[in-house]
């Protein structure tokens, strides 16, 4: 399951926000300028994170990624599957060059079964760049860019197809 979410993370089409196929509903989920996790807690009893692979990437296996980050040889990646209730609703991917570690920010690596948006969204010093929404294999998903003090970090999520974005979705098309 994890593998496969990743794999189709991985191969997301990116959109302009003004793409025909976003309807409202959608735009509302994708473009979503707050914590992820605490959306996701309003639509569940328990919001819990697998994670699923942690630790340094060079650059060339960071891919096409890296080039929406400072040229660093090394980055921090971390992949996961949040889960509402104990079903999957996102995988995640973080990428974080390896210059973002100092600091308070040297924390991203040992988040563990943390979710990310309470780290990130504690922090006063957040700001976001972009949010870009894309699709694959009829599931949506977003990337954004994000920075801590400055520093930036990229945060891709797939929402997997148990996961209430669905269920708002088609409830906007009744």
């Amino acid at each position: 399951m994890s593998d496969h979410a990743l794999q189709r993370l991985r191969a997301l089409t990116w959109l302009p926000s003004s793409s025909p196929e976003l309807s409202a509903s959608l735009l509302d989920w994708l473009m979503e300028e707050d914590s992820m996790t605490r959306r996701f807690e309003r639509h569940c009893q328990q919001v819990t994170v697998q994670p699923v692979r942690e630790g340094f990437i060079t650059a060339a296996e960071a891919g096409e990624e890296a080039a929406m980050l400072p040229a660093d040889a090394r980055f921090w990646l971390r992949e996961i599957i949040l889960y509402g209730d104990n079903q999957p609703w996102l995988a995640g991917r973080t990428l974080v060059p390896e210059s973002t570690l100092s600091g308070p920010e040297m924390l991203l690596q040992t988040l563990g079964t943390r979710p990310l948006g309470r780290y990130l969204f504690s922090s006063s010093t957040l700001t976001r760049d972009f949010i870009e929404p894309g699709q694959v294999d009829g599931l949506w998903g977003r990337r954004s860019r994000l920075r801590l003090s400055g520093k930036p970090l990229l945060l891709t999520e797939l929402f997997l197809p148990a996961s209430p974005l669905y269920g708002d979705h088609q409830q906007g098309n009744d």
